[in-house]
């Protein structure tokens, strides 16, 4: 009996454990910056409390990009629709917006993301945002590769730019 309860601990043990051990894929994704988004902003104003969460709007008034492939203005005329959750700790959001490349090629984004605050294990505010454009570009333009790929992108503050700087990178 006594044999029998530690080889049943032994193989409990070899189990827990190579379930425990996890082999990360070789091929895992890497990230390409695409480039850098400096929008403006019009003055915020909000729905109020809906049954889905607080409704706000920002709309994208401007604003300009650059990267290694690409660069151009911001077109006026887009939002940032985000819901607030009610106690004001995740906010879900959906910006929806144009630009126009240098040489005269307009590109459609719809920029979903989260943004949430909570604490970390030691107490200590944390802050995460996060958002995943998606680009429609023509087909015949040499943008079409905005078209194919998965994009993750970052906001990143300065004091000296009025509005909000997102920084793109596409997943490869």
């Amino acid at each position: 009996m006594k044999k029998l309860f530690i080889t049943l601990l032994v193989l409990l043990a070899a189990v827990t454990t190579a379930s425990a051990q996890v082999d990360v894929p070789k091929d895992t994704p890497q990230l390409e910056f695409v480039m850098q988004l400096k929008v403006t902003l019009g003055q915020a104003y909000s729905v109020g409390q809906t049954p889905r969460g607080r409704r706000n709007i920002i709309p994208i008034t401007g604003g300009t990009f650059e990267g290694p492939r690409l660069k151009g203005e911001i077109l006026n005329g887009g939002a940032d629709y985000q819901m607030a959750s009610a106690d004001g700790s995740r906010t879900e959001l959906e910006a929806i917006y144009c630009i126009r490349t240098d040489d005269g090629v307009n590109i459609h984004i719809r920029n979903r993301g989260i943004i949430a605050t909570s604490k970390d294990d030691q107490g200590n505010p944390s802050f995460y945002f996060k958002a995943a454009p998606q680009f429609e570009a023509p087909s015949d333009s040499p943008y079409a590769w905005l078209n194919n790929a998965l994009f993750v992108c970052q906001p990143s503050f300065s004091p000296s730019f009025q509005g909000i700087v997102l920084n793109v990178w596409m997943v490869k």
